[in-house]
């Protein structure tokens, strides 16, 4: 792009007036924190970011168990960037695995009373979040520990990565129940011996995680919660009827063995955000910011006792009053725990100045024009940099630079409209297949959102018909589209579920898009095949013919139990087929700013949803036949070798199935 000629001016002011990128950005939310895209503008509150990254260097590196636990007290004012500083921490963190990460929104926290239990299941909910490595936190650190377990074994064993443990741990684990031999059991064992006074209930269960079928019920056995008789007892876990008063008397011991086997391995960093409630006290008549700064506290003092490995940094962000009138207030040495990496002063978050002003404009529209693939002759257009840095001496925050951006992001001259709705509908077609062409089939996201629309466009429509490839649609009708969750055991492989029905019977599809290379194909159809977990009748699998498949894999077996057992399908993505539907996505997504309601980009996207030949290829009931030509050659990643099947005596020897 740095190569090519700068783009018309009509194109610049096409895409500007087809979407404004700065609608709904000035507040950063919990879930922003822990999504994969980021725009950040690294120079500004760097003198606090900077400060964390140094803390946890200490901890990790200091021989003093003063050391291995810091905190730091971050304040500013409502619009600064308090979460915008900690989402920033968490994508480096994710991007260089320093440090593993716990996020705690206490606006989540309804009953102070139970705090320390309520903190217990956010550390277990934020470790199963993706890590640097590309699956779980709590899986990297099983890793760690099953690595370990296996070197007490024999010394020479290589490491193994988190994805081959993965993948390979429940076929691993399932050959030696065959054998009457428990590997938890053996794995626990080893485990117990670099670390005999850690609690081997929640070794057992962090091992755990690595199992694809067992992880969900080990993450909510670690939070405090009861499983079902039946899983516990699968998992080899006591699984006690307690009441939620017996719960919270724990949860500090849980949260400090926790802590303790989880940091050996990588530093933590605990943040406490959105402490700020006046609105609810305690039994004890203190409020959210006092409770949570107690909390602070016991968590300091608790881990101080004991032995970490890597050290835990702990972050609370607040309002300057909050740190002045409540937490600052608080006796018994509260404020020296909640900051004391910097001797009780808190960092305070400074607003925008004129260069910052200009540099947040630069990064938002770098990322606009780019995804657009066009080249502005000025990177700051339809902006003037006098004018940005006039506004930045004004001491705006964030969120009041945003909001500024917001409104004066257009061009000069009137935007005219076609009166006739249909008109525009297909004007905004236009405008948004020459701003957002599709250049690739490779945004598993982006296909899923126009796959998820266009079926909802669908739904109450009868649907009659021949495919492309002669499979049948016989009066079907679309009753509802159920988008699954991105959380455990599903782990964002099904995408979501088509509920219908062909001539009165009952029909549930479960559609996964599996198209670029790092989704894994087998964990997506090892889900694919679980019908009754899942709640499908049929199992279908999005993703381009020329996505090759190793005949001799695992994969392949799948899909052929997909296939000839299950009654499921494997439907090619075309380009020419799903780019429409992204092109309708993105209207229904920017109707606004072509003056269509939701409902009119609906009826209109519906008159060629109804005729789109993937869409009806996925609900059209499938051949059994699986076409040879494009199950051949090496699948692109993820596909590794089945574990030994070979007969051994000795358990050590077992162990080296991992291996094979």
């Amino acid at each position: 792009m740095n190569n090519s000629p700068v783009s018309p001016i009509e194109s610049l002011d096409t895409a500007i007036r087809s979407y404004n990128p700065f609608i709904n950005a000035g507040i950063v939310k919990e879930q922003d924190v822990w999504a994969k895209g980021f725009l950040d503008v690294p120079t500004l509150n760097s003198h606090a970011s900077d400060a964390v990254f140094q803390a946890i260097e200490l901890v990790r590196n200091s021989q003093s168990t003063q050391e291995k636990v810091t905190s730091i007290a971050i304040t500013a004012q409502q619009g600064v960037g308090k979460t915008h500083i900690l989402s920033r921490i968490r994508h480096q963190l994710k991007a260089n695995g320093s440090a593993l990460f716990v996020y705690a929104g206490v606006n989540n926290y309804t009953d102070l009373n139970l705090v320390k239990y309520q903190f217990q299941q956010t550390l277990t909910d934020s470790l199963g979040n993706t890590g640097s490595q590309g699956v779980m936190q709590w899986q990297e650190v099983a890793s760690a520990m099953a690595n370990e377990g296996f070197k007490a074994i024999d010394s020479n064993f290589p490491s193994l990565s988190p994805e081959i443990l993965v993948e390979r741990f429940d076929k691993v684990y399932t050959t030696w129940l065959a054998k009457n031999k428990n590997l938890m059991n053996r794995l626990t064992k080893e485990v117990l011996k670099t670390k005999p006074n850690a609690d081997p209930y929640i070794i057992r269960a962090i091992l755990w995680t690595l199992s694809e079928t067992q992880a969900s019920f080990a993450i909510k056995w670690l939070s405090g919660d009861e499983l079902a008789n039946s899983n516990a007892e699968a998992l080899g876990l006591p699984n006690p009827t307690k009441t939620n008063q017996d719960r919270e008397a724990e949860a500090l011991k849980n949260v400090q063995q926790i802590v303790n086997l989880v940091s050996y391995y990588n530093p933590i960093v605990i943040c406490f955000d959105e402490i700020d409630v006046e609105n609810n006290c305690s039994s004890e008549g203190l409020t959210t910011p006092q409770v949570i700064a107690d909390l602070v506290k016991r968590l300091h003092d608790t881990l101080e006792q004991s032995e970490l490995g890597r050290g835990v940094v702990i972050l609370t962000v607040m309002l300057p009053d909050t740190w002045t009138d409540k937490v600052n207030l608080m006796p018994g040495g509260t404020p020296d725990r909640v900051s004391k990496y910097t001797q009780r002063k808190p960092i305070d978050l400074k607003t925008l100045n004129a260069d910052s002003m200009v540099e947040l404009a630069t990064i938002w529209l770098k990322e606009f024009y780019e995804f657009r693939n066009l080249k502005p002759h000025n990177l700051l257009y339809p902006f003037e940099e006098s004018e940005l840095r006039k506004y930045g001496k004004n001491g705006l925050t964030v969120r009041e630079a945003l909001k500024w951006f917001t409104e004066n992001f257009k061009v000069v001259g009137k935007n005219s409209l076609p009166e006739d709705p249909l008109q525009r509908f297909y004007l905004a077609l236009e405008k948004e297949s020459q701003s957002n062409p599709l250049n690739s089939l490779e945004d598993n996201h982006l296909i899923t959102c126009a796959l998820l629309f266009s079926f909802q466009t669908l739904k109450g429509e009868i649907l009659e018909g021949e495919t492309s490839s002669g499979e049948k649609l016989e009066q079907l009708k679309i009753e509802d589209v159920i988008e699954f969750s991105e959380k455990p055991p599903n782990n964002g492989y099904i995408n979501f579920k088509i509920i219908a029905y062909e001539k009165d019977n009952l029909i549930k599809i479960g559609v996964a898009v599996l198209q670029p290379p790092k989704k894994s194909i087998l964990s997506g159809l090892n889900r694919l095949i679980d019908y009754n977990k899942f709640d499908i009748t049929r199992g279908c699998i999005v993703r381009s013919y020329d996505k090759k498949i190793d005949k001799r894999g695992e994969a392949y077996k799948l899909l052929e139990h997909l296939k000839y057992n299950l009654g499921g399908e494997w439907v090619d993505l075309k380009s020419e087929e799903v780019t429409e539907l992204v092109y309708f996505y993105s209207v229904y997504h920017r109707c606004e700013d072509y003056q269509l309601t939701k409902e009119q980009v609906i009826d209109f996207s519906r008159m060629f949803t109804r005729k789109n030949p993937l869409l009806l290829e996925i609900l059209s009931s499938p051949s059994s036949h699986i076409n040879e030509e494009i199950i051949e050659g090496e699948e692109l990643l993820n596909c590794f070798l089945n574990p030994s099947s070979v007969e051994t005596t000795d358990d050590s020897e077992d162990l080296s199935e991992l291996l094979s």
